[in-house]
């Protein structure tokens, strides 16, 4: 379930790719199709019924909603202004930004491992990021760093309150997402291409997909779980480079290479190292 999620995960750049609309228009169609979807799995679920759940999402949930909205129109646009190979390098960065995030809000403590793989992730960022070859490339991988913290933020708001609903949480960030969406988009009827893409975006990226990872999380740890999510952004690039021949440049490829051996160096060890104080 993790790996299918994973792979329906690393389509995101394609159908943007595939869309080929504004920002505006891609956010509210893949939202709208989003949310029809994560709806219907709660209907399904029996959770939207029940005044409980509701009575449990609170500031909490809207926060993460909110956060989510955030995370999910700065990937479009950062998937629209940059290549996905530049994207999904930002991304891979991911279980640091959490960690640090979570190190000075919840205290949490970090390891020596954690700091040593994080200053190398960063390093090859750093390698890819220099890479940017115009104005919109920098905008895009910018977008492409909120996105990251918006979803690291997201990750330890759902830690700090573990009864949160996160299925409600992603299905009301999808139709903020809409909302805010539809006086920016382009109206009218997109292109049967255009709308296939969106739906596809929508119901099997963001729905499914989503679903999908959290089924398999509850059934492998934590840091299998990591590693595995790590195909995404592994077979981002590969998509669109198969599909719209989008090249990846030596330096992305190497900043690319770092990043991930760090993430696979941190995330594959099972040791309990020494501890920074947090």
């Amino acid at each position: 379930m993790v790996i299918a999620s994973a792979l329906l995960w690393s389509t995101a750049g394609l159908f943007v790719r595939m869309a080929d609309m504004d920002v505006w228009s891609i956010v509210a169609w893949r939202s709208a199709f989003a949310f029809v979807t994560l709806g219907a799995f709660l209907v399904v679920r029996g959770g939207v019924g029940r005044r409980s759940r509701f009575g449990g999402f609170g500031l909490p949930g809207v926060a993460a909603s909110a956060v989510s909205a955030f995370a999910a129109i700065t990937y479009i646009a950062s998937l629209q202004w940059t290549t996905v190979a530049n994207v999904m390098t930002v991304y891979a960065t991911l279980p640091f930004v959490a960690t640090g995030i979570a190190f000075f809000w919840l205290r949490d403590r970090v390891s020596y491992r954690f700091v040593t793989a994080g200053c190398a992730a960063f390093v090859g960022t750093a390698i890819s990021v220099g890479a940017a070859v115009s104005a919109r490339d920098v905008l895009g991988i910018l977008c492409a760093f909120a996105m990251t913290a918006g979803c690291a933020t997201q990750i330890v708001i759902a830690r700090r309150f573990p009864d949160m609903d996160t299925t409600m949480m992603t299905a009301f960030a999808a139709l903020a997402c809409l909302c805010i969406s539809l006086p920016l988009m382009h109206f009218g009827v997109p292109a049967p291409q255009q709308l296939l893409a969106c739906a596809l975006y929508g119901v099997f990226t963001t729905g499914i997909g989503y679903i999908l990872l959290l089924l398999g999380s509850r059934r492998v740890g934590s840091g299998e779980a990591g590693l595995l999510s790590m195909l995404d952004v592994v077979l981002g690039p590969v998509w669109v480079w198969l599909f719209y021949d989008e090249q990846i440049s030596l330096p992305v490829l190497v900043g690319g290479a770092v990043v991930l051996a760090a993430v696979f160096w941190y995330l594959a060890s099972d040791r309990k190292p020494a501890v920074v104080a947090g």
